[in-house]
C-alpha cells in the first residue's frame, strides 16, 4: 500500500540525518512519521497534535502502515506536553506566526541539541527575521514545486551570529546557495509580492527588503533566467 504523501513532507524528510530521533509536531494525518520509520530514517518518532481529530486519524494511519507501536503519539499545543527525548523537531503546513508561538513557549529548544526542520506556508519572511533576531541560524533552504504553490523547507539550529538583513529574510543566504530549480520563480513571487506592498504601504522595511532584492541578480544572474 502506497503512502499518499506530498513532495513538501518527502523534502522534510530529507532534511532529516538517518538515526534521528524526531517529534513531528502538528502531525496531521502522520504520514511524515510513516514515512520516517518505514524508510528506516528515523530511530524514533513523537507524533503530536492540538487537535484530537487529526491525532486519531494520525494513529489510525500509523496501524494501517504498520508502525502503530512504534510513533508515541501525544496532544499537545506545540511542545508543552511532549517528552524531551528528541533531536530534531519538525513544523510542516503551520503559518510563521504559528511556528513563532511555538518556539516562544519553549525556550529549552535554544540549544545545539535540537535542530529545527521548518516547512512554513505563509509569514515565511516574519519567521526569518524571528529565527534570525533569537539567535538561530538557517543552516540550509530550499524551495520546491508542490501543485501549483512554491514552498520552502528550511533547516535550522540554534548558533547566535549575524542578524538577517530585510532583504534576506525574503530570501535568505542558505536559499540563495541552493540554485533549486524553482528559486528563479519564487524570487519572481517575492519581488512582485513586495512591488504590491511597496505600493500601497509606505513601510521603510519593505522598501529597504525591495531594493535589496532587486539589486540580486546583479550577483546571482540565474535568478532571472
Amino acid at each position: 500500500m502506497k503512502l499518499p504523501i506530498s513532495p513538501r513532507l518527502l523534502a522534510c524528510c530529507e532534511y532529516i540525518a538517518p538515526g534521528s530521533r524526531v517529534a513531528d509536531v502538528g502531525c496531521d494525518h502522520g504520514y511524515l512519521a510513516i514515512h520516517l520509520l518505514q524508510s528506516g530514517k528515523a530511530r524514533s518518532v513523537i507524533a503530536s497534535d492540538i487537535k484530537e481529530g487529526p491525532l486519531r486519524s494520525a494513529m489510525e494511519n500509523a496501524e494501517k502502515y504498520g508502525v502503530r507501536e512504534q510513533i508515541s503519539f501525544h496532544l499537545s499545543d506545540g511542545v508543552k506536553s511532549i517528552p524531551r527525548d528528541f533531536d530534531t523537531l519538525v513544523c510542516a503546513g503551520m503559518g510563521g506566526d504559528t511556528m513563532i508561538s511555538i518556539l516562544e513557549a519553549a525556550p529549552w529548544l535554544q540549544s545545539e541539541n535540537y535542530r529545527l526542520i521548518l516547512q512554513c506556508q505563509s509569514k515565511t519572511p516574519m519567521l526569518r527575521q524571528y529565527l534570525s533576531e533569537k539567535g538561530w541560524c538557517i543552516e540550509r533552504e530550499t524551495v520546491l514545486r508542490d501543485g501549483r504553490f512554491l514552498y520552502t523547507v528550511m533547516a535550522v539550529r540554534y548558533s547566535p551570529g549575524e542578524t538577517l538583513t530585510p532583504g534576506q529574510c525574503y530570501l535568505s543566504p542558505a536559499l540563495l546557495l541552493s540554485r533549486d530549480e524553482a528559486l528563479g520563480d519564487y524570487y519572481r513571487w517575492v519581488v512582485g509580492g513586495l512591488e504590491l506592498a511597496t505600493a500601497h504601504r509606505n513601510e521603510p522595511g519593505l522598501q529597504d527588503a525591495l531594493r535589496e532584492l532587486q539589486q540580486l541578480p546583479q550577483n546571482y544572474p540565474f535568478l532571472e533566467e
